[in-house]
């Protein structure tokens, strides 16, 4: 029982509503994943091995470069319009304005420099607007996507921003499977029309969802520009380690390796999702929640890490049992996709557990603290993977794998944890002060 005139709560909302908010939530972006899994199985199949791969590599380059377009901006958004609904105008303007130049700038770039490692076409003309249009979908377009699913999980219209991701997945797996089954298109030059249309008309979409919340008033806040770099840098950094393994695998192995190891990434990336889901679900609560300090969110953190494990848990457990049916979709010649699935399912734990923490960091507006850690991880995480993919390939790459998640365990808590004794401290400052 509560003491008299206390509230017992269970988090800042009823258990049973969170329950069937997180089944909803984790449940359009498992379908999502799927879509998209078989999105890219439909890919491998028909672009073959040499197409296939230079559509990964330069779509690599586009998902490092995704998370710099907007410097960061988003999550602003999500943060603020969570605690004030009214300076929503402001922060989707602040939002667009940063989209379109950095955007602009970071497909400029790729399209003078990308053409000098990547071949779509043997007329020089044609090669370099393929990359281009191929940035302009990966990078302006889906950043405006996924802007508008922020946006609705901001207003707490977790509904919609669901049938975003679900939208968007199912969209480009139809365009897939018109333009390479229907159609009988084998090459990335081709394909890059069809996923040019088909992100332009999700995008459209979007911007008529989210017509009636509200138009923008364009105007930089300039406060939280440092706090946009603070967000976006390490997931810069955290793109590039991922990358960093892929590339030296090229170098030093077999096609085949580095194909099935690509899958078997994609496959650890989807069943993250199942924590992903959580955390966008938690996130506007905590910066609730977090808003007179993180020791207030402590109990709620512990019971988020709680979920998340046991849910990352069920997640390995799945993939792990499901791995043989894998060669069925992407076809028999990746011949080490089942051994390598295996292997990385389990990381998917070490990373739910750290990601909570650094979810909460970034909640209570400790940007700083949060881009330490996952930034100097990143660092340290692209040279100990690249090391060891060059040295031991493949086995070295799942060892680094697992050696920087579970570091990234121990220093995203400890941060966590030095900043609640902090702000419990403050808190007991201010207190006192004001008793006396």
């Amino acid at each position: 029982m509560a003491p008299e005139g206390v509230t017992e709560q269970r988090g800042d909302r009823p258990f049973l509503p969170m329950v069937v908010s997180y089944l909803a939530s984790g449940g359009s972006l498992v379908l999502g994943s799927a879509a998209q899994l078989l999105t890219f199985a439909i890919l491998a199949r028909w672009l073959g091995v040499h197409e296939f791969s230079v559509f990964v590599a330069i779509t690599a380059v586009a998902n490092i470069a995704v998370h710099l377009c907007g410097l960061g901006a988003m999550e602003c958004l999500v943060r603020r319009v969570a605690r004030d609904r009214a300076i929503y105008p402001q922060m989707l303007g602040h939002n667009v304005i940063l989209t379109a130049a950095s955007g602009a700038a970071l497909v400029l770039l790729g399209a003078v420099v990308l053409p000098f490692f990547f071949t779509l076409s043997p007329d020089p003309v044609t090669n370099v607007a393929v990359i281009t249009l191929m940035l302009v979908t990966n990078i302006l377009l889906v950043r405006v996507i996924v802007l508008t699913e922020q946006i609705f999980i901001a207003h707490t219209d977790f509904a919609s921003a669901n049938k975003v991701v679900v939208g968007f997945a199912a969209a480009r797996t139809v365009a897939a499977a018109l333009a390479c089954i229907a159609f009988g298109f084998t090459s990335v030059a081709s394909w890059a029309v069809w996923q040019f249309l088909c992100h332009v008309l999700v995008a459209l979409f979007c911007m008529r969802a989210i017509r009636g919340l509200g138009a923008p008033r364009y105007r930089i806040v300039r406060e939280e520009l440092p706090q946009g770099l603070y967000f976006s840098i390490p997931f810069i950094l955290r793109a590039l380690r991922q990358n960093a393994d892929l590339l030296v695998l090229s170098l030093v192995t077999t096609a085949e390796v580095v194909a099935s190891y690509s899958v078997a990434r994609r496959m650890l990336e989807s069943s993250y999702l199942s924590v992903e889901a959580l955390n966008r679900l938690i996130y506007p609560g905590s910066a609730r929640a977090t808003a007179a300090g993180l020791h207030q969110a402590l109990q709620r953190v512990r019971r988020v890490l709680a979920a998340a494990t046991v849910i990352s848990l069920a997640a390995a457990v799945t993939v792990f049992v499901l791995a043989p049916v894998l060669p069925y979709l992407f076809g028999k010649d990746y011949l080490s996709l089942v051994g390598f699935v295996r292997i990385l399912c389990w990381v998917v734990v070490p990373l739910a557990m750290w990601s909570v923490a650094v979810e909460a960091l970034g909640a209570s507006g400790a940007h700083a603290a949060r881009a330490t850690v996952m930034g100097l991880g990143s660092i340290a995480g692209a040279g100990l993977a690249a090391w060891a993919s060059w040295y031991a390939p493949p086995m070295g790459t799942f060892l680094s794998f697992y050696a920087i998640e579970i570091a990234m365990v121990v220093a995203s808590w400890s941060v966590f944890l030095h900043f609640v004794r902090r702000d419990r401290r403050q808190a007991a400052l201010t207190f006192g002060a004001g008793a006396i």
